[in-house]
């Protein structure tokens, strides 16, 4: 049987130079589907949507304009339900076959915008209603969208996001503005495997909606779990994921010589990629294993993981003038490090350390600006001078930085 994935490797640069000291080695493995599924699996799709009062106008507008798009992508094989909350919550469509979609879109009509916000009370109707159809023969997402903080409640959602993961179920974090709470929707997302996002202008809304359904309706394979065996005296410091979304990763070690590193859902038309920061020991001239990659995942509609095997092989050379740099590899690297000096920008400017913070801010300016993100340097510049002034971020610019350097490998995948 052909594999439903690829996996290929790349080293930063190659062939390494011979030295006397371990030096640092930059892996980019990647994960590619072959095609998408010939018969795509039903979804199990849940929409828990904030119909809180700070909802109202162009928010609750742009809302339902995406909500009846991503309705309208649905199959009639597809399970949807919705869920709207503010203080209270309302099952607005028990699950139901997509099939009759002018029921559905004149249900999404009757949304209207009060009260306050508790989304641990939409979480839950969701989390009842998407367990009546869990199962291999299908797959269950979450679809979460809010534009405030939900008070009291916190913990409980995330406890009810594990209880989800667990059910395989996945889900996507929307915040729509500025005044929501984005470590509480990473939480969310991350303990599934899903995603989270920031949403500044409710137009974008529909955008964001699409990509989510379609996300779920490309889904090649899940669980996929990257395990290397490491030659002797070969260390990993770090492993982030490059695409679709930056993300540190780190990883689980099993033993003196192994690592794992989750990967999530493979997509069609995406690659699943890892950049893995390893401390090579000195080496003669040659080539040699320096790791062997293993590559777990359970492909849509099968019950048994499938497995690929890769030796990882680096050329070592005493000519000076031999080792190359791969540009692609690089590129990815220079924007794992811009999204690290933003991190800890950000985790500095919150700890009160507002030299540190600046410093690490303009840094990652001047990778921007190298790596041609002039309107996104511009706008990281920008809110250093802020701090400068001791003006402070505001959660809006916060929350604009955060995401989009998270998202600057998206427009390398096809």
């Amino acid at each position: 049987m052909a594999d439903k994935v690829t996996l290929t490797w790349s080293w930063g640069r190659s062939p390494l130079p011979v030295t006397e000291v371990p030096q640092v080695a930059y892996l980019l493995i990647e994960a590619t589907p072959v095609a998408a599924p010939a018969v795509a699996v039903p979804l199990n799709f849940c929409l828990v949507l904030d119909r809180s009062g700070s909802m109202q106008g162009a928010k609750l507008a742009g809302l339902k304009t995406a909500t009846r798009g991503l309705i309208d992508t649905l199959t009639p094989d597809d399970m949807v339900t919705i869920v709207i909350f503010d203080d209270a919550v309302q099952t607005l469509v028990p699950a139901t076959p997509a099939i009759n979609k002018a029921a559905l879109l004149n249900a999404v009509e009757a949304i209207s915008e009060r009260g306050g916000t508790a989304m641990s009370l939409g979480m839950q109707a969701g989390q009842t209603e998407l367990l009546k159809h869990t199962g291999s023969d299908r797959l269950s997402h979450m679809l979460l969208l809010t534009d405030g903080q939900t008070w009291g409640d916190e913990e409980l959602c995330r406890t009810l996001a594990r209880d989800l993961g667990a059910q395989g179920v996945r889900i996507t974090a929307l915040g729509l503005g500025a005044e929501w709470n984005e470590q509480l929707l990473d939480d969310l997302a991350e303990v599934t495997g899903g995603t989270s996002d920031y949403i500044a202008d409710p137009e974008q809304i529909s955008r964001f909606f699409q990509r989510a359904v379609r996300t779920a309706q490309g889904t090649v394979a899940t669980e996929a779990r990257l395990l290397l065996r490491l030659a002797r005296d070969v260390t990993p410091r770090a492993v982030y994921r490059v695409t679709p979304t930056i993300a540190n990763l780190g990883y689980q070690p099993i033993g003196a010589s192994e690592v794992a590193m989750k990967m999530g859902d493979l997509v069609a038309d995406q690659t699943g990629s890892l950049i893995i920061d390893l401390m090579l020991p000195p080496r003669v001239a040659g080539t040699f294993r320096i790791a062997q990659a293993e590559l777990h995942y359970t492909p849509v509609g099968g019950s048994q993981p499938e497995l690929l095997k890769q030796d990882l092989l680096l050329s070592f050379s005493s000519d000076p003038t031999a080792p190359t740099y791969h540009p692609r590899v690089m590129n990815l690297v220079e924007k794992v490090t811009t999204f690290k000096l933003q991190t800890r920008a950000l985790a500095e400017a919150e700890a009160g350390n507002l030299a540190g913070a600046t410093q690490k801010l303009r840094a990652a300016a001047t990778r921007l600006l190298d790596l041609g993100e002039l309107e996104l340097a511009a706008k990281t510049n920008q809110q250093a001078a802020q701090l400068e002034q001791g003006t402070g971020l505001s959660a809006e610019s916060q929350k604009e930085i955060k995401y989009a350097t998270r998202r600057l490998t998206q427009k390398l995948e096809p």
